[in-house]
């Protein structure tokens, strides 16, 4: 196969661009320390801050780590079911455009989320999550439908990169308003709500111009069928019966499951470790991340050289 057209490759690259923001501001930065304040009481001494939800009492920070691993439980059996599906029927364009309207709409409704109602805090945590996971696993999906096998390492390192930017454009302007609330007449609470609602905004935007670019490829069942579900589960049962046949792939996502279950887990809990066990002050942790997001765009570009040079496997050894 040929390499896509530059205006398909940027529409690519484009929902990178708008959905990072839903990993810098709401994962990483902003809503952890601000959903750990409104949660809290108030009280320097952090460790010990408690919520009561359903008759039952949670550590606040603890309990945000529950919510963000029922999102991903429900990622990990939901999505390969649906991703056979979008593979049998064709409609991966249609998955992504439901994910990422669904993710990017829980996060503008984090706006309204105040500490007083909990559960509705957590739910849209938790929705937004699910929106984000999903439709990375369709925006992937499109890499090997758009790239030569030799562009793959390069057009992803590209989509990356533009992840990297975009998500800090919109992290900097967020970090206005929360560092200088006074500036524009409302609170450091209500900056942080604004920044949630950006990022809906930001995200779903920036998708759209994404998917009015992107191919519409043709799914590999032949017309369409009421028994779609059922489809779906042959789909993942003929993946399973060659994964089965090919003993070092299975090693491979053996491994990769821990290496990946390690890098998550840091990046999920890293802000709130930082301020609530090592007490750094929110405005240092934001900018240490926003450094660490300015690394990661000429690293992301030297691991494609690298694998382009030396093959992944090597790429790999090296870099961990």
């Amino acid at each position: 196969m040929q390499t896509a057209e530059k205006k398909v490759i940027r529409s690519w690259t484009l929902y990178d661009w708008g959905n990072s923001a839903y990993n810098l501001v709401i994962t990483s930065t902003i809503f952890p320390a601000y959903f750990e304040a409104v949660t809290g009481d108030g009280k320097e001494d952090t460790l010990n801050d408690t919520v009561t939800l359903w008759g039952r009492t949670f550590v606040n920070t603890s309990l945000y780590n529950y919510a963000l691993a029922v999102a991903f439980l429900v990622v990990a059996f939901t999505a390969p079911l649906l991703s056979s599906i979008a593979d049998y029927r064709g409609n991966k364009k249609q998955f992504l455009f439901f994910f990422c309207t669904l993710g990017s709409l829980a996060c503008s409704s984090l706006y309204f989320f105040d500490g007083n109602n909990l559960v509705f805090g957590l739910a849209c945590a938790i929705i937004a999550c699910i929106g984000f996971w999903s439709s990375l696993v369709f925006y992937n999906s499109f890499l090997p439908d758009i790239a030569a096998p030799q562009d793959r390492d390069r057009i992803s390192a590209k989509g990356y990169s533009m992840g990297y930017i975009g998500s800090m454009i919109l992290q900097v302007i967020c970090f206005v308003f929360v560092l200088m609330p006074e500036k524009f007449d409302i609170t450091t609470g209500k900056a942080s709500q604004l920044s949630f609602l950006l990022v809906g905004i930001w995200w779903w935007g920036f998708a759209q111009l994404a998917l009015r670019g992107l191919p519409n490829k043709p799914g590999t069942g032949k017309g369409q069928t009421s028994a779609t579900l059922l489809k779906g589960y042959q789909e993942l049962q003929k993946v399973w019966l060659q994964l089965r046949a090919m003993p070092i792939l299975r090693r491979y996502l053996g491994a990769y499951f821990f290496y990946n279950m390690g890098v998550q887990t840091i990046m999920l809990v890293a802000t709130l470790y930082g301020k609530s066990e090592l007490h750094i002050p929110t405005t240092n942790l934001i900018i240490s991340i926003l450094l660490i997001q300015l690394i990661a765009i000429p690293g992301a570009f030297t691991m494609s050289r690298m694998s382009e040079k030396w093959g992944n496997l090597r790429a790999l050894q090296v870099t961990m």
